[in-house]
């Protein structure tokens, strides 16, 4: 019965949540509404386990209801075959029945995105009760009276909030005072309605960092008071009170395992009830979306707990902890989304440069400068014209800008040994560059004053930009603005720039613009008098945080009347209103100024014209104007929406409006294959064939290789094929040839920022290790791009570059098909690469728009697996090509087995980082000397190795770590016909893909499923298979040649003699080119320990 209190309590919600409403709400209904509906094939098969089940037991003690694989399915308490109650695409999970047995609560995402919804118990009469776009709820639960649900909601703002079941928005839990946030997962309501208790976020005072990471707390209905219930070691999870409010069962870590303690809440006596069952999550750093635990039930006597544990159901007795199972086979049935695989081919012949960094419009409109390649280019607008090189000079040259007389193209240059300068060229190629600064720095930025005297720059620390070995997410150096004469002379520092970017001029000549933080402002030359004029906030998506995200650039028309403003990788244009005082915040969708988008593509670099009667951007090598007479700015809000899935009005790319003017930049270089032939002789061949693999066999002794160019003619006994004159002979006896590694989720280390450097040390350790080709699977910058094309053109030596672009994130929260294609297009039309990254890319809906475009698009999305195996679990139901990093919810039996498998969803976990566990990077590091691997430090910048050896932040005793047991599961995806690939995520470039490799050995895989795949399940992922990951007759010639077996010990692999790469022969240690030319490798700048200006030790001068 209900108390007084409770009753209080619930007069007082009903006021806030139904007033206004009639009683009986306005039923929604169920169907799916997800895009792949009726785009879908059918997997069907029969299982007995089932992987991280949540269970509840009916109020009457007959019916046991799990979720799996995302749908719901009944059982009778007893066993037997399990009932399927509800299907379709939408993802079902954690069912609880009511008090009064009539519905039931669950989550879902039919709708699009994940809401929480109620049906009867037969999954009949279904509807929705929150209207969430882009939130994560949580572990509903009901009231004793029937009436409201309660669940954890992870969104912007994390809370716990109520719903009625007949309709209102929801009432959030509040505490004492307004600071108190009221937040935890798994909740439990007491039989008499006054508590609520859940697993709250605690911050650890223990010895282990950030473990446990949550306690059981007790929230009091009446007062809002919080108390704290568990302080245990390993943590406080999944609380479930049984019937008479007597007993508290929650869950906690012991060791390596998690098991169910019971506590009497009378007494106070705490006891183990059963160990172990299911690892728990809590020690994911996003918080889990199906609980740090599987829901588990009490019997209505109270008598005993159903939980999910080693894939079984089980019963547990309460008083002897013994348990009992409950069998259960359940028909599985997914509709799954479509194969996303698109093998192609690796490309051959030319060179057309991907990226043309900065370009600019002569002031007359006629010309473009750009950067392409490290060269300064110049196109005219004669038709048919090509890209001429502005300088014949040997300098890498970038930031190119034209004078106000367009007579003078000034740059800067960037370089290993002396650093970066500013430079002129006269703009018809006449002459010679002239230098006009005498500091080495790095310059970036340039823009010249309005009556062209001046050149304006900003500058940062020569040294310090050397010291960033990486510049992943941007520039790490700090900036200041300067000046110098057009003609060139002293420097004048001006200010320091703290985050500012992009100087430019607007309508005044004695003020220069920039952007800080998506706000534009302006000073004076001497930057004085500092004024703010705009600060623009781009759409959230599914960001978390307080904030929306700023505009990265904001640029003030010639005039003064426009804005053009950069965000997401979009172009807005915006029109300006003069307000004074506090600059105006401009919404990009829905704001408070006339706004229009301009690209639906998206953009790599913008601006305006030198007029101001027209805006340019430019994508890959594409360059597009448009007339600011065609922009119709409106402040009707619907002009500022992406249009709907269902409108009439067909979709029109704003790249195509009739009066946007598109020109290619097109620079093609002679691609660096070698011409010649090579004759290895006498190794054994571990070729990865598919025979070979099947059949696990040893490799094939006494074999001999012929390459010619950069292709296997013949394999077998040389005695039996003929051999063109002249061939390169390289006697391999004793030797042992595998496939070049294939890395499925690197992170390589490049300078960015528009202003590169070529000898790219990652790619060059990478590839001295082996690693002869590697998929970036979320590159920070186009500027990545132009690496690999670099690499291919042979301004750099290093491994294959395959890149996904830079990865599509919740913020382009997309609000269409047609926009999420035109988004794709610049992956396919602009940027070369066939791999793409979905990187929690949005709600359901939306990622089913990423999974239709790509295979329009003939594109391969791999995704972020984010620690949350429900998310997983939808990337392989819905046909993503690949998932990165482990399913944290392990073990996993023939369910997620299954899936995998059968879906070909490539499978990359990443030990080195694993989800839900200390990373396996820790166990190495701590167990190998990496600081003293004389290899590494050639290969290394020194103060890279200084930063991840001289101070690990954990050290983990051995049974601690997790890896092995995650391997292990890998391989059953392995082993049931699925895809695994090696990714050493750029832990430690060249070496950590060999411990990945050595994990999976550890975790069970045999050497030969190990290398299956680093090498040719590898090239499947990426879609090389028909050149790359075998060494067969008529592929690429990328090969290892080791000094030992790796199929008797894996750790072989790093036993290298020589690598092969292209055709191309290098030294294993040194990575000296030895044919078809021989040549050492270029120098990188931490070997030059005697010039004091780049030495990264101190020098001794006694």
């Amino acid at each position: 019965m209900m108390t007084k209190i409770y009753k209080d309590i619930f007069v007082c919600v009903l006021s806030i949540v139904v007033m206004g409403f009639p009683f009986a709400a306005e039923t929604k209904e169920k169907g799916d509404t997800l895009p792949l509906q009726g785009k879908t094939e059918t997997l069907s098969f029969s299982t007995d386990e089932g992987s991280w089940l949540s269970i509840d037991i009916s109020p009457n003690g007959k019916t046991l209801i799990f979720d799996l694989l995302g749908d719901l399915y009944v059982l009778p308490l007893h066993g037997g075959k399990a009932e399927r109650i509800t299907s379709g695409l939408g993802f079902d999970s954690q069912a609880m029945f009511s008090p009064n047995g009539e519905w039931i609560a669950f989550i879902s995402d039919r709708s699009g995105s994940d809401n929480l919804w109620i049906a009867r118990p037969d999954g009949s009469d279904a509807r929705k009760l929150s209207e969430e776009s882009q939130a994560d709820m949580i572990s509903p639960a009901w009231t004793p009276d029937s009436l409201y649900v309660v669940v954890s909601k992870d969104s912007v703002e994390s809370e716990i909030t109520m719903y009625h079941v007949n309709g209102g928005t929801g009432v959030k839990l509040n505490g004492q005072t307004n600071e108190d946030e009221i937040w935890g997962v798994g909740v439990t309501i007491s039989p008499d309605g006054k508590y609520a208790y859940y697993a709250k976020d605690e911050t650890s005072n223990g010895p282990v960092r950030n473990f446990p990471a949550a306690q059981i707390s007790r929230y009091d209905f009446a007062t809002g008071a919080i108390d704290k219930i568990t302080n245990a070691e390993g943590g406080g999870l999944r609380p479930e009170l049984s019937p008479d409010g007597k007993w508290l069962v929650y869950g906690t870590r012991h060791k390596t395992q998690t098991g169910l303690r019971i506590r009497n809440l009378i007494t106070g006596s705490d006891r183990w009830l059963t160990y172990p069952i299911q690892r728990d999550a809590q020690e994911n750093y996003r918080p889990p979306s199906r609980d740090v635990l599987p829901g588990y039930s009490f019997t209505p006597d109270g008598a005993s707990i159903a939980l999910n544990s080693e894939g079984k159901i089980w019963l547990v007795d309460v008083v002897s902890g013994k348990r009992s199972n409950i069998p259960f086979s359940a028909d599985v049935s997914l509709d799954i989304g479509p194969d996303l695989s698109s093998p192609y081919r690796v490309p051959q012949g030319d060179v057309t440069a991907t990226i043309v960094h900065d370009p600019r419009l002569s002031p007359d409109g006629a010309k473009i400068a750009a950067s392409v390649l490290t060269k300064i280019y110049v196109l005219d607008s004669k038709p048919n014209s090509t890209p001429k090189r502005l300088t014949s000079a040997e300098a890498w040259e970038y930031k190119p800008v034209w004078s106000p007389d367009g007579r003078w193209i000034a740059y800067v240059t960037w370089s290993i040994d002396n650093g970066g300068q500013i430079w002129r060229m006269r703009s018809n190629g006449r002459g010679q560059p002239q230098q006009l600064t005498d500091i080495p720095a790095f310059y970036t930025d340039l823009v010249y004053s309005k009556d062209g005297r001046t050149l304006y720059a900003m500058r940062g620390n020569e040294y310090m930009r050397r010291q960033t070995f990486s510049e992943f997410g941007g520039l790490r150096v700090d900036l200041e603005l300067v000046s110098v004469s057009a003609s060139g002379g002293k420097q004048t520092v001006i200010a320091s720039a703290n985050s500012a970017r992009y100087p430019h001029f607007g309508p005044e000549a004695d003020r220069i613009y920039m952007t800080d933080s998506g706000t534009l402002f302006s000073t004076q030359l001497n930057g004085t008098d500092r004024r703010e004029h705009l600060t623009v906030s781009a759409p959230r998506g599914n960001r978390g945080g307080d904030e929306p995200p700023k505009a990265e650039a904001i640029y003030i028309s010639p005039n003064g009347h426009h804005a053009l403003a950069f965000a997401n990788k979009q172009v807005w244009a915006i029109g300006l209103a003069k307000t004074g005082g506090q600059a105006p915040v401009v919404k990009l969708r829905g704001g408070s100024l006339p706004v229009l988008k301009l690209t639906d593509i998206g953009a790599d670099f913008s601006g305006w014209t030198n007029d101001g009667t027209s805006i340019w951007w430019a994508i890959g090598k594409s360059f597009y104007t448009r007339p600011l007479s065609s922009i119709a700015f409106r402040i009707d809000e619907s002009n500022n929406k992406e249009p709907v899935e269902d409108s009439e009005n067909k979709f029109v790319l704003n790249e195509e409006h009739e009066s946007a003017h598109e020109r290619q930049f097109s620079v093609t270089v002679a691609r660096n294959t070698p011409s010649g032939s090579m004759l290895i002789k006498g190794a054994t061949v571990i070729s990865m064939s598919e025979s070979q693999v099947t059949a696990m066999e040893s490799g094939a002794k006494q074999q001999d290789i012929l390459i010619v160019n950069n292709r296997i003619e013949t394999i077998g006994n040389s005695r039996n094929f003929n051999i063109p004159a002249n061939t390169k002979i390289v006697n391999a006896d004793g030797k042992y040839i595998v496939p070049g590694f294939i890395d499925t989720h690197a992170h390589w280390e490049f300078r960015t920022d528009d202003v590169l450097e070529p000898q790219n040390w990652s790619l060059v350790a990478n590839l001295a290790y082996g690693v002869t080709a590697g998929l970036d699977v979320q590159t920070s910058s186009h500027d990545y791009l132009a690496y690999r094309d670099m690499v291919e053109t042979g301004q750099s030596v290093g491994q294959r570059a395959f890149m996904t672009g830079r990865g599509i994130f919740g913020d382009t929260d997309f609000q269409s098909y047609d926009t999420t294609h035109a988004y794709l297009r610049r992956y396919s039309d602009h940027y070369n690469t066939k791999n793409i990254k979905s990187y929690l890319a949005g709600n359901r809906q939306q990622r089913q728009w990423i999974v239709l475009a790509s295979k329009a698009l003939g594109l391969m999305p791999t995704t972020e697996g984010g620690g949350d195996q429900r998310l997983d679990l939808t990337h392989a139901i819905d046909g993503m090509h690949g998932n990165e990093h482990t399913l944290p919810d392990s073990p996993f039996f023939t369910d997620v087995v299954e899936l995998y498998s059968k879906t070909k969803t490539a499978y990359t976990p990443t030990l080195v980082v694993q989800y839900n566990a200390t990373s396996m990077r820790e166990y190495f590091f701590a167990r190998s000397d990496v600081y003293g691997n004389e290899k590494l430090r050639r290969f290394t910048p020194d103060n890279r190795l200084d930063e991840l050896t001289e101070r690990r932040p954990v050290w983990v005793r051995s049974d601690q770590f997790d890896f092995k047991h995650a391997a292990a599961q890998a391989a059953k995806i392995q082993r049931a016909g699925g895809l695994v690939g090696i990714g050493g995520h750029g832990e430690l470039q060249g070496l950590a893909y060999h411990w990945e490799m050595w994990g999976f050995e550890m975790g069970g895989m045999k050497p030969i499923e190990v290398l299956k795949a680093a090498t040719i399940d590898g090239a499947r992922i990426i879609g090389v298979e028909q050149d790359l990951g075998s060494i067969e007759v008529g592929k690429l010639a990328d090969m290892v040649i080791l000094n030992a077996d790796p199929l008797a010990d894996i750790r072989n692999t790093v036993k290298i003699q020589h690598v092969i790469i292209d055709g191309r022969l290098y030294d294993g240690t040194t990575l000296d080119q030895l044919w078809p030319e021989q040549k050492a490798l270029a120098p990188f700048w931490w070997w030059n320990k005697d010039d004091v200006r780049f030495a990264t030790q101190p020098v001794n001068n006694q």
